[in-house]
């Protein structure tokens, strides 16, 4: 305990006085040239240095302050990944306002409900797309006085005005009286709130998590003390800037790292980016990660016999040679070498494919990561390390290091965290990452933080003698069998989405006899899947019904039966004829199930599999 309160207080030394507001000054004057911000325009790429970035940041502070924003007043963010939510965010922070992204995905309700509980006065919406999500409740949010639009802004609605013009106000205010600006951005200190991000409101309404440049400060320099990652590296931004773990690492972390940032505004175009980044950084939720493993699995099924067998043996050695790194493995002289053959002949190749070559950092989190997904990356050569954290800890509380990692834990503590489990197994945490509550939720926030600091994560887990850290589950999803069995429903998912044709899996059996289950297809993987065995169809639903993929869907279910204890095995399933995704709302922002979402839509199919036998 001495040892983690000496590093927390020698962090807390580190980072005294330092805001993001000096971190990004630091970057433009230390590195003007750098580059910054990478936006796809066309077959390349449009870029901002670090000190053409905090000029604009400065213009666009100046505008906000043109507008009547004053500091402690919120500003709503809703666009894709791009340079201007980066500039529109550092620009409020600069002005001593606080902003907010609010997740794209949130029906008109919740971003009404969000809005109002921010108090957001100025709005930031990306195209007529976010706009639609903002018009039907603009009549409920008296204190939003503009909204400025990157793109397709009213013309005859004094409310909106466009990016452009909000840009030149900003310049104008900003060569009038430059004095103003600087002096707001220097009034922020350490403890004022840098953003107020929202939980996904999967139990209810969202609740509101104000960070501080304190916790953020301190998240960055635990996590460089923990992993000494290299500084002006590439990484891509494609999550949004409402989930926390994208927010630290692609618009936080940088300022600190000077890294070049290359933003993908669209998931589908994933792939292509990574191809023509190659970053040294790269983050996925477990979702990206099986997703990707499904397209190359596809991809090798319709190799020549010979050469999937040379692949798997390649990939033999490559999961031999990672698991040999664990802490508490040693790499053997036989092992080290047959790597080394693999890699040169094969396995090199293939995280070029993949554009992940230069990788020197691959994490996931957000969701339990399936063993048999880290598993199969790490027969090509790559440590997916799992982290473990939450927004109302600011991200990550422990980590696996490339140096020191366990496959199938989420590591250890971060440097001045403790972390121990409570006498039910739930994961508890104290130190200067935790928020200090639920914005103006006093009740949920007495849930949350105990009167000792620490907070309560809802996760159940076990810490090994080594100090790694395992989950189970949410203690809130665990269920009870009839028979009095607990059953972790991600376990068992997580078998299930082994195969490459299932792309969504959810376990049930609350109070039941036994568990079942609801499946869907990928939707990426099926139809390459069916056209490579001949198989004709016209929809995703027509293949969901097709007796061969149910033939195969019934052999997947098999074998995750055999790796699950028996009150864990699935006795009956249904695949449906539809995706799960974000917009058809049984999936979060971040990819992660919405268990009373689905189970509440699919009620009467739940019944219909306990009817059948």
């Amino acid at each position: 305990m001495t040892a983690v309160l000496e590093e927390r207080a020698a962090i807390e030394q580190e980072i005294a006085g330092r805001t993001v507001c000096e971190q990004l000054g630091w970057a433009a004057r230390e590195h003007p040239d750098a580059p910054a911000y990478s936006d796809p325009a066309g077959d390349g790429w449009t870029t901002l240095t670090y000190a053409e970035a905090r000029e604009r940041v400065l213009k666009i502070a100046a505008g906000y302050a043109a507008l009547g924003l004053r500091p402690g007043d919120a500003v709503a963010l809703m666009l894709v990944n791009r340079s201007e939510h980066v500039l529109a965010d550092l620009g409020a922070v600069h002005a001593g306002a606080v902003p907010c992204s609010v997740y794209a995905t949130f029906a008109p309700e919740q971003v009404a409900y969000v809005a109002r509980d921010v108090g957001a006065r100025i709005a930031v919406l990306g195209g007529p797309a976010d706009l639609a999500r903002w018009e039907p409740i603009l009549g409920e949010l008296p204190a939003l006085t503009r909204i400025i639009m990157i793109e397709g802004a009213p013309e005859d609605d004094e409310r909106f005005l466009s990016w452009e013009a909000f840009v030149k106000l900003g310049e104008d205010a900003l060569a009038a009286d430059p004095a103003a600006v600087e002096a707001r951005w220097r009034a922020v200190t350490p403890e004022d709130t840098l953003t107020v991000l929202y939980t996904s409101g999967t139990t209810g309404n969202p609740k509101g998590v104000p960070l501080t440049h304190a916790n953020v400060m301190f998240e960055i320099v635990a996590t460089q003390r923990m992993i000494d990652l290299p500084v002006r590296s590439t990484q891509i931004s494609y999550l949004t800037y409402a989930h926390i773990a994208e927010r630290v690492l692609s618009l936080y972390l940088p300022l600190v790292k000077v890294n070049h940032v290359y933003f993908c505004t669209d998931l589908a175009n994933l792939g292509a980016t990574l191809g023509q980044v190659h970053p040294v950084l790269f983050f996925g939720v477990p979702r990206v990660w099986e997703k990707m493993m499904a397209r190359l699995q596809a991809l090798l099924a319709t190799q020549p016999a010979e050469r999937q067998e040379n692949v798997r043996a390649a990939m033999a050695a490559g999961l031999a040679y990672v698991e040999g790194q664990q802490h508490g493995h040693t790499v053997t002289p036989e092992v080290r070498e047959a790597y080394e053959r693999a890699d040169a002949a094969l396995l090199s190749i293939v995280r070029g494919l993949i554009g992940l070559d230069r990788a020197a950092w691959c994490a996931t989190a957000a969701a339990p990561m399936p063993e048999e997904v880290q598993r199969f990356f790490a027969g090509l050569g790559l440590k997916v390390l799992d982290v473990y954290g939450m927004t109302e800890t600011t991200g990550a509380f422990t980590g696996n290091t490339p140096e020191v990692f366990k496959l199938g834990t989420v590591g250890r503590a971060e440097p001045g965290v403790e972390v121990r489990i409570a006498e039910d197994g739930e994961i508890l945490t104290r130190s200067p990452l935790n928020t200090r509550g639920y914005l103006g939720l006093p009740e949920a926030t007495a849930d949350l933080l105990d009167e000792d600091g620490w907070l309560h994560t809802g996760d159940v887990g076990s810490i090994d003698e080594d100090g790694f850290v395992r989950i189970v589950d949410r203690k809130k999803e665990l269920f009870i069998t009839s028979g009095g069995e607990n059953v972790s429903p991600a376990a068992v998912e997580g078998h299930l989405k082994e195969h490459p044709l299932i792309g969504q899996a959810l376990a049930y059996g609350e109070r039941r006899p036994y568990p079942v289950a609801i499946l869907t297809l990928d939707g990426e993987v099926a139809p390459e899947w069916a056209r490579a065995r001949g198989i004709a169809f016209e929809s995703l639903a027509e293949l969901a019904a097709h007796p061969d993929v149910l033939k195969e869907v019934e052999a997947a279910v098999e074998a995750a039966n055999r790796k699950l204890a028996r009150v864990q095995q699935v006795k009956r399933w249904r695949l449906l004829p539809v995706e799960w995704t974000a917009e058809s709302a049984e999936l979060t922002p971040s990819l992660k199930l919405k268990r009373r979402v689905v189970h509440a839509k699919y009620a009467e199919v739940i019944e219909e599999l306990y009817a059948a036998g």
